[in-house]
């Protein structure tokens, strides 16, 4: 039987690390991708802590099945849906849940293994075609980071409307006249682009106030690597706004990059604000100005929900809309003082 100091050797931490991590330490600080390394090598390893072999004498009150709408591979570049579902498996463990994973492969689901759920916890954004198969697979479909049907499927979404205007408060407020947008295009299915409400927000909010300037803005992928490209392509248009609101931090920290790379200095030449707060965002240099998303709340919250309309058997369909906090750091400030000799 592996042990927790199998798991610390592989790991390359410590078997305190590994202990806190695996009975869900809400008070330690460890970083996404360590979190991702640990429970994957568990899994291979087939470790199960205490409470998990004493919890599998008990008869399992229900069977959830956690649908994720990127693969394995594509959740390593964005800790924003691997924390969503460390949140959703945090909260299962404690209610003791029997949860299955599935990651999506190719253009589809291993639909099977929705064989026999109690409920279906849909992490991300579907086809009519998948959200089809989950309703016909479950009764009991709760639904996180979308809402594809209010009036049928629970879901929980984050306020990204009242969060984006924050943001732009915050810039205008430092004097700032020309920002610029650096984000992410999804689609669920081909030529079916999701569009992001907070790039709808960034236009009506600069339209509204005469200062929109669709030449500051750029959209690929919510990666690291499409940060870093996109910032590049914005510096070697020569004219650029004192300001960018870039949509996740690991586009932040690839523009960073770029910026870095090409001598322009953070925030005294331009200021970035991020937006998930992922933990490795407060150790850059510049610490990064983000906006904080309660993500492994999220996972929480669709557990709870779920297992509120199974026991209660409801009908009436909710959706719970999360709060969203600016965090100011470092890598912004006010304009005058970006134009100072």
């Amino acid at each position: 039987m592996a042990t927790i100091k199998d798991i610390a050797e592989r790991a390359g931490v410590s078997i305190a690390t590994v202990s806190r991590v695996l009975n869900y330490d809400q008070s330690m600080s460890v970083g996404d991708e360590t979190k991702k390394r640990i429970f994957e090598i568990a899994e291979e390893l087939n470790y199960k802590t205490i409470k998990e072999r004493v919890n599998k004498q008990k008869s399992q009150l229900m069977k959830f099945g956690l649908v994720h709408w990127y693969s394995e591979q594509q959740e390593i570049a964005d800790p924003y849906y691997m924390a969503i579902r460390l949140g959703v498996e945090q909260q299962c463990f404690h209610q003791n849940i029997e949860l299955v994973k599935l990651f999506k492969q190719g253009d589809s689901y291993q639909s099977d293994r929705l064989d026999g759920l109690d409920g279906i916890i849909a992490v991300g954004k579907f086809s009519e075609t998948d959200i089809t198969v989950f309703n016909n697979a479950c009764k009991n479909v709760v639904f996180v980071d979308s809402s594809p049907d209010v009036h049928k499927f629970d879901s929980v979404v984050i306020d990204f409307q009242t969060s984006m205007i924050e943001v732009l408060d915050y810039l205008t407020s430092l004097g700032h006249k020309q920002i610029g947008y650096i984000g992410g295009v999804e689609s669920v299915e081909e030529g079916k682009v999701i569009k992001d409400i907070r790039e709808l927000t960034f236009y009506e909010y600069l339209q509204s106030k005469g200062i929109y300037h669709s030449e500051f803005i750029f959209t690929g992928k919510f990666t690291t690597e499409d940060g870093y490209r996109l910032m590049k392509r914005s510096i070697s248009n020569g004219n650029k706004p004192s300001a960018y609101f870039i949509a996740s931090d690991s586009m932040a920290i690839g523009a960073l990059r770029a910026l870095h790379e090409s001598g322009i200095s953070v925030p005294n030449d331009i200021s970035i604000v991020g937006f998930n707060d992922i933990a490795t965002s407060k150790f850059l240099q510049p610490s990064l100005t983000t906006v904080k998303v309660y993500t492994e709340f999220m996972g929480e919250t669709a557990v709870d929900l779920l297992v509120e309309r199974i026991e209660t058997n409801r009908k009436i369909s909710k959706k719970i809309v999360l709060p969203a906090k600016l965090l100011p750091r470092e890598s912004s400030q006010e304009v005058q003082c970006i134009f100072k000799d």
